[in-house]
């Protein structure tokens, strides 16, 4: 019995330092999969402004990431409206943190459509890239291998793609965290993770 006894309680102190030293100040908020080694696949694709943008520009930053579609009625419009709100909170705070934005429709989202986009919303590009410049599958693949998230066409007679509502905080080509962008968005906890990492670095 007392063996026993002493087995849970080694188990609980080493989970509780465990825990302690990967948390590295991070928010108790989202999901943290930093310990999951989600490595980004590398990729260079063409923004809003025509120019070319990929991993290598993103190489030890500290970044945010989404994927939506400018044609989107349902999911798509509060996530970026509250990507929007996250830009403004981190200039707030003095924070150069580039954001991502991927699109899956990238047939019709062409850069021109994506700049309208973006300036609908209201969000500063130039820190904030809106890619294109891709096939549907290539997205597809990036979407279900690096970020683990399914990404899928239309049924027949509508158009509207599924994809996920996570906003993922990055380092280099690692996910860090992951947090709802759709509902209930945990904005000050991202600002202040992307701080602490942005410390770090």
């Amino acid at each position: 019995m007392r063996t026993n006894v002493w087995r849970v309680v080694l188990v609980v102190f080493f989970t509780a330092v465990l825990t302690a030293c990967g948390s590295s100040g991070l928010s108790s908020e989202g999901n943290d999969v930093s310990g999951e080694d989600w490595l980004i696949e590398d990729f260079t694709y063409i923004n809003q402004d025509e120019e070319s943008f990929g991993l290598s520009d993103l190489k030890d930053e500290v970044w945010l990431a989404d994927f939506i579609f400018t044609h989107c009625t349902t999911v798509c419009i509060p996530m970026s409206a509250n990507m929007v709100k996250i830009q403004g909170m981190l200039a707030e705070e003095g924070l150069d943190v580039p954001i991502v934005s991927f699109t899956v429709d990238p047939e019709r989202d062409t850069p021109e459509v994506l700049q309208d986009y973006a300036e609908e919303y209201g969000a500063d590009t130039a820190s904030w890239h809106f890619l294109t410049g891709y096939s549907f599958d290539e997205i597809k693949s990036l979407s279900e291998t690096s970020f683990k998230s399914p990404v899928e066409e239309p049924v027949e007679g509508d158009d509207q793609f599924m994809h996920a509502v996570w906003f993922y905080l990055m380092q280099g080509d690692k996910i860090i965290k992951m947090y709802n962008g759709f509902s209930e968005t945990p904005f000050d906890a991202i600002v202040q993770d992307a701080k602490v990492l942005s410390e770090e670095n």
